[in-house]
């Protein structure tokens, strides 16, 4: 916004509803929607100008806006009115108008042509829709007519603005083409047409660029011409093949330099590019005649030159792959390219700190070998004898871009860059693995004996980056690939605890490399105890927490049968770790520390789920003797039973540590079953005064389950009884409280049925008002008057359970539950209709499908 001068405030807004479209009327909402400070005037502004754009006036009163002595919010409406009549209310013109309307508009963008940039930019584009509508039958050479009326004959000021104005003009012609709606038939009849147009507007681009004196922003508009034109899928031999080597002629100027890389990334990247096989061969010597300037601004750390050739390079090499490859005379060419963008690759930096180039290559890998592989296997043969060295070359690039930094220049590094550098290794090992679709079992023999050297080479100790990065390779392709067959895994699994560790991140790999080959180890159990012991000795220190529990629970679940010998050692390790984990915290915030205990709980829940050891198969010696001893298990949930208590002692009010626990048992119970009975009596009475305390529905959860596994069982009785007596007389102590506040226990179960409708989903309330309904079903056959007197206590309460239902409502729900006893389905049906009534959603279409 220019120059509008702010309203008077003293003076009220008029309203608009009542005036006449006239110019002042429209420059009066103009001024209110820029400058008044009221919203709500703003929005009727809005309204009342929108309404004006599409009224029959507007194609009279649009002209008089666009007067010279006019302000340029106010031309610029006056232009967008004109765009907006054209494209969508093309139809209300008269015929005989249409050469009137283009005549004014040629007229207008030469008067435009010095600016307001916004003014001219909107009647370019009401030009471009004229044109679209009258293309090619009432105007069959549009574009050359836009061409003659605008061509510059001479460097003055005025041919200089027609000839910006021109390159704008055609810029939008094709942008608006394809954001228009258009029938299909009619859409191909206009590509045709614009197509035909391109003899005129080619020519004029390369004069343009090849101009000795030409001003920069001429060029620049009309790379930005072109870029626009490629999209029409115009032809790239001939003479425009000729205007792309004038783009790249145009890479040498510094201030074209990021235009003219879009145009020909624009250019070459259009898929029907494919149709021109000579002019993509012509283009190879251009791209490698940029690779001496490309290795200079790497040299120079100059990232924006090196980051936009390389843009060139992948565009032609990726998106025209196959069709290169299938060009075998020139088979040198397209190799001294993929070269290139393996130059691109490997580029010196540290991404994303020093460099941004490599990673815009690592998708052209999956494609070359994809392509490579999809030729019929006597071709195969002979591109993977030329392409599996580059490979090889490639690994070492990839692996040398993964090397983690210094930890003094990581230290330095942001959270968000190792962000990004975490996210780039994820590219890199996804990379590698395509890289093994090439070479084979040939590329884990290469990373072991690479890594063998480092670890023996005993005079010239390795960084820890190094090994690091060796081991990011091998478990990048053993996370994807079946390993189980490699011969040198057994060498691998040896070489490992040769490794030095002194570095948490080296750490890491080394714990999730474990973990990757936790198959192997299944199929080769005497090499557990190489491993275990590092995995272990992880899991104590708290910085390790992450990779050695996951690289642990892989183990214990690939490996199950096998870790008799070592669950001693497990179980003692996951007890010292959960009682470091604790001592650290205690006199940490209590935020931070509920939150690392539910973190912690978590993991050892999920480890229990995994580590029933003491299961044997069926008919295996030595059963009797493994179910005489108490379950492993078990043993350790005895030892750190006092550790947890300890815990809620602290957070008994924290639903969601104790939430944590109860996971931990409930899992464990579901694992071992019968086997969890030397605990029954502690987690019994542990529960009840979990529930007691703070009535919570994990703890219930776990009640149920443990009635269900013990309650048969004479031993269990007795607690489990006394279990169930305190969670009910907890229960009916809670429908006592909610009786003195005015709520029965019909009222708190409609509250805890009604309450739910903002938990995401409705999968969970339907759940919860399918057993509500259970209950009051029950209820209903075997305590009608109960039933009765519950309901006329809980629903004639004001506002319950909802605003949204009246006491009429109310009545006839209790009506329609007491009157049904036997027509159980029926009864859910009431139910059902009454809550989505309660929350305002009956008749609901998705809530009622959900039901």
């Amino acid at each position: 916004i220019y120059g509008m001068e702010p309203p008077d405030s003293s003076v009220q807004s008029p309203d608009l509803g009542s005036l006449e479209l006239t110019v002042e009327n429209v420059e009066t909402a103009l001024q209110q929607l820029y400058y008044d400070p009221d919203m709500e005037h703003k929005n009727v502004a809005q309204k009342w100008l929108t309404q004006a754009q599409t009224s029959r006036q507007a194609w009279q009163f649009c002209w008089p806006l666009l007067s010279p002595d006019k302000l340029p919010e106010i031309q610029f409406f006056g232009a967008s009115t004109l765009h907006t009549k054209i494209s969508r209310h093309w139809a209300d013109l008269p015929t005989d108008q249409h050469q009137t309307l283009r005549m004014q508009l040629l007229s207008h963008i030469s008067h435009f042509s010095s600016g307001p940039k916004m003014v001219l930019t909107r009647l370019c584009v009401a030009l471009a829709s004229l044109a679209l509508h009258t293309m090619p039958q009432a105007w069959p050479q549009a574009v050359a007519d836009m061409v003659r009326v605008y061509q510059p004959e001479k460097e003055e000021v005025s041919a200089h603005a027609h000839c910006l104005a021109l390159l704008e003009l055609l810029t939008v012609l094709p942008e608006e083409f394809q954001s228009c709606r258009l029938p299909q038939a009619r859409r191909a009849q206009l590509r045709e047409a614009l197509a035909g147009e391109w003899t005129a507007v080619c020519p004029l681009l390369r004069q343009l660029l090849q101009r000795q004196e030409g001003n920069s922003q001429v060029k620049e508009r009309a790379l930005r011409c072109l870029s626009s034109w490629v999209g029409l899928d115009v032809p790239l031999h001939g003479e425009s093949g000729g205007l792309l080597q004038d783009c790249f002629a145009a890479l040498s100027d510094p201030e074209l330099f990021d235009t003219a890389v879009e145009t020909i990334v624009s250019s070459i990247s259009q898929p029907d590019c494919q149709r021109y096989t000579d002019a993509l061969v012509n283009l190879m010597p251009l791209v490698l005649g940029l690779h001496d300037q490309l290795k200079a601004a790497a040299r120079d750390g100059d990232m924006e030159t090196s980051h936009g050739i390389c843009r060139i390079a992948v565009a032609l090499g990726e998106t025209h792959s196959r069709t290169l490859l299938e060009q075998v005379e020139h088979w040198q060419g397209y190799l001294a390219l993929v070269n290139m963008i393996l130059f691109c690759t490997g580029i010196p930096g540290h991404y994303p700190v020093n460099e941004t180039t490599s990673s815009l290559t690592l998708t052209f890998w999956y494609t070359l070998q994809d392509d490579i592989l999809s030729f019929e296997e006597d071709k195969q043969v002979v591109y993977l004898q030329v392409y599996r060295p580059v490979y090889f070359q490639l690994v070492d690039v990839l692996l040398h871009k993964a090397h983690f930094p210094s930890e003094q220049d990581y230290t330095s590094w942001s959270s968000d860059d190792k962000e990004q550098f975490r996210i780039y290794r994820v590219d890199i090992s996804d990379t590698l693995m395509y890289v093994y679709e090439i070479l084979g079992a040939e590329l884990l023999s290469n990373l072991y004996d690479r890594l063998g050297r480092l670890l023996m080479d005993t005079e010239r100790p390795a960084a820890w980056q190094d090994t690091e990065a060796l081991l990011f390779g091998f478990q990048a392709i053993a996370e994807t690939i079946d390993v189980n067959y490699s011969d040198v895994i057994p060498g691998l699994i040896g070489l490992i605890p040769r490794i030095s560790i002194s570095n948490i991140q080296l750490a890491d790999t080394v714990m999730y490399t474990i973990g990757s080959l936790a198959e192997w180890l299944a199929d080769h159990p005497v090499m557990l105890g190489s491993v275990l012991p590092m995995v272990l000795q992880g899991l104590v220190k708290a910085e390790l927490s992450v990779s050695s529990v996951s690289t642990l629970k892989r183990i214990c679940r690939e490996c199950r049968h096998d870790l008799g010998p070592y669950a001693h050692d497990i179980m003692t390790v996951s007890q010292v770790s959960v009682t470091i984990r604790f001592t650290k915290h205690t006199v940490a915030s209590d935020c931070l520390f509920s939150l690392s205990i539910i973190h912690i709980l978590g993991m050892l829940s999920s480890l229990f789920t995994t580590l029933d050891i003491s299961r044997q198969d069926e008919g295996s010696e030595g059963t009797t003797t493994a179910q005489a001893r108490p379950n492993p298990v078990v043993v350790v949930l005895q030892q750190v039973f006092t550790l947890i208590q300890t815990i809620l002692s602290k957070w008994l009010s924290d639903s969601e540590v104790v939430e944590a626990v109860c996971g931990v048992f409930e899992r464990s119970v579901k694992t071992l079953l019968n086997d969890f009975a030397p605990m029954v009596q502690q987690l019994s009475e542990m529960l009840g005064q979990i529930y007691s305390a703070f009535p919570q529905a994990s703890a219930l959860d776990l009640t149920r389950q443990m009635v269900h596994i013990f309650a048969d069982e004479k031993d269990h009785f007795s607690p489990i009884q006394a279990l169930i007596e305190l969670v009910t007389s907890t229960t009916l102590s809670i429908f006592q409280q909610g009786k003195r506040n005015q709520c029965s226990p019909l009222g708190f179960l409609l509250r805890l049925s009604l309450c739910h409708h903002q938990m995401v989903g409705s999968q969970s309330l339907c759940c919860l008002t399918e057993h509500f309904s259970e209950v009051l079903f029950c209820l209903n056959r075997h305590c009608p008057a109960l039933l009765s007197q519950w309901l006329k206590e809980g629903l004639h309460v004001p506002g319950f359970p909802s605003a949204q239902v009246s006491m009429e409502q109310k009545d006839t729900f209790s009506q329609q539950l007491l009157g049904e006893q036997t027509n159980k389905q029926r009864f859910k049906e009431i139910v059902k209709e009454f809550s989505l009534l309660c929350r305002g959603l009956q008749g609901t279409t998705g809530y009622s499908a959900d039901y």
